[in-house]
């Protein structure tokens, strides 16, 4: 049977199982370095807010700047290249015949937390978007490690009604009407979190209560379509009328105040395609505060949600003992339009385009303050997303920000290590890749990480390593047809973490030994050939 030896080591759990820490990892969807309180945001999030306050901020956690490639790293510690998610998951003729790395669903050359985490005795429960797999079951999560699992297996759904084959699953079943669980109208936010609610009470109410459980929760929002429930839509109305450039500046003075920003670094200028609110007629300026006080909705309910599973726990009486890891998958997205489109109201019936309500690049701007660039891209804006790490029973509160640069990868290692599990070199026959990362348990102690190896991501031309306070990063950077090293800027984050001085001309050694390095990561994790590459 698949797995089977990851099923037999499950049943051999050591007397100290119950000493184990659960673990659960929170992720949001499309989610800018900004918007929650934490980070500079006027957004209610105080059940977010607290387990930063009490927990440990990192001021520099680098994702794969979008959605499925940043899944892809997170679920098995590897970089999404070399599980087959080089780009995106697909399952249409476009995707045949592409490079391994290309090949648009995670393969066999890894293992998944789910996994690593049964190895060592956990229970397994998932909630929310998948985005690693296509219609072959093979790879959905209950046949790579999860013992329960209800979400959509495609990225970005219909937040009240789910349709197409964009639908709810429960286990491997589809749930093409799905129930709310809420006294208000069915809506994902609701649904992820009151089944994973469900399973912890289930599992806590069953002969193996004492048994450690990992979850994975995977919210869609705040990506599109913003669809935000009435109560939030009306708490948020009017709120956003003071517009994208005072919401900035609004926002960077926290950050300062916080100081989550140094005292040294400059806000990024607004986008040149950004608009000055003031030029806005009064229509638009009507039109766009709406749009964003739907986004702040979704924010707020994955917020109110949290809460509630913050009470499940102390209910179990397991807050104390849980691993709390908290992130997004990619920076802001500015995607579909400049000033945003639809309405939040009217587009939430069923069956409109799911990129309406969308917020647009206006919006998405201010939710990367203080850094430029968005989802796809690999600067700071793009890239960087905030990271919260909570667990009473290790992590002092009122710890100051945590600087040292992290990964995802560093996600997988860190499991390995509070689980005691053992990462392994084969299973089921085949060869699994190394993990690159390193734990991020000495963070939690306030002790560094001793990162032995720069950090790099590449993804749709986009590329960065990032090596001490120097990051050397490019736009278009490594198009089919090889590595374009003229585009390649570089920037010391210490003094300018907003990338706004590039040093290249005044560093060419530098930035020739980064670039070196990153093109040995690259042939490594197998960037290269791309689908497009022309044949020599």
């Amino acid at each position: 049977m698949k797995r089977l030896s990851i099923l037999l080591a499950a049943l051999l759990l050591p007397a100290s199982a119950a000493d184990k820490p659960n673990v659960i990892l929170i992720m949001v969807d499309d989610m800018g370095y900004s918007d929650i309180g934490c980070y500079g945001g006027e957004i209610e999030t105080p059940n977010i807010d607290s387990l930063a306050k009490n927990g440990l901020r990192f001021t520099q956690f680098y994702n794969s700047a979008r959605c499925c490639p940043t899944r892809a790293t997170l679920v098995t510690g590897l970089h999404p290249h070399e599980v087959g998610i080089g780009h995106m998951t697909g399952e249409n003729a476009n995707f045949k015949n592409r490079p391994p790395a290309y090949a648009g669903n995670i393969n066999d050359s890894c293992v998944t937390l789910a996994e690593v985490a049964k190895s060592a005795g956990y229970a397994t429960f998932m909630t929310g978007k998948w985005h690693l797999a296509g219609s072959d079951k093979k790879d959905w999560p209950l046949q790579r490690g999860f013992d329960r699992y209800y979400g959509c297996i495609s990225g970005a759904t219909h937040f009240f009604h789910p349709y197409d084959w964009r639908i709810m699953y429960d286990g491997n079943e589809p749930d093409p009407e799905p129930k709310s669980t809420t006294d208000r109208p069915f809506y994902t936010t609701d649904a992820f979190t009151d089944h994973a609610i469900r399973f912890i009470d289930e599992h806590k109410a069953g002969d193996s209560a004492e048994q450690p459980f990992f979850l994975y929760l995977a919210y869609t929002a705040p990506h599109w379509p913003h669809h935000a429930h009435d109560e939030e839509l009306e708490k948020y109305r009017g709120r956003y009328d003071m517009g994208w450039d005072q919401l900035r500046e609004q926002r960077f003075a926290r950050q300062k105040a916080s100081g989550l920003i140094p005292d040294g670094w400059r806000m990024s200028p607004r986008d040149p395609q950004v608009p000055d609110w003031d030029s806005l007629d009064e229509k638009q300026r009507e039109e766009c505060s709406f749009r964003m006080a739907a986004y702040a909705g979704m924010i707020d309910r994955v917020d109110q949600k949290i809460g509630d599973l913050l009470t499940t726990l102390k209910k179990h009486d397991a807050f104390d003992n849980t691993l709390i890891l908290f992130l997004s998958d990619n920076g802001a997205c500015a995607e579909v339009s400049l000033l945003g489109v639809g309405d939040p109201i009217k587009d939430r019936a069923p069956e409109v385009p799911l990129t309406r309500p969308s917020y647009g690049k206006a919006w998405a701007n201010a939710s990367a303050t203080p850094y430029r660039l968005y989802k796809h891209f690999a600067h700071e804006g793009g890239s960087n997303t905030p990271f919260i790490a909570h667990w009473p029973a290790r992590i002092s509160p009122g710890r100051d920000w945590y600087r040292e640069p992290a990964q995802l990868i560093d996600v997988m290692a860190t499991l390995t290590d509070v689980s005691g599990a053992a990462y392994p070199k084969k299973l089921d026959g085949h060869d699994i890749l190394p993990n690159d990362g390193i734990p991020l348990t000495p963070a939690f102690d306030g002790k560094p990480l001793d990162r032995k190896a720069p950090i790099f991501i590449e993804h749709e031309n986009n590329a960065f390593v990032r090596d001490g306070e120097w990051k050397l990063v490019g736009r278009g950077v490594t198009p089919p047809r090889g590595l374009a090293p003229k585009k390649w800027e570089l920037y010391n984050l210490r003094a300018d973490g907003t990338e706004l001085n590039d040093l290249a001309a005044r560093h060419p050694q530098r930035v020739k030994q980064m670039s070196a390095a990153w093109e040995k990561w690259a042939g490594r994790v197998k960037v290269y050939p791309k689908p497009g590459t022309r044949k020599k």
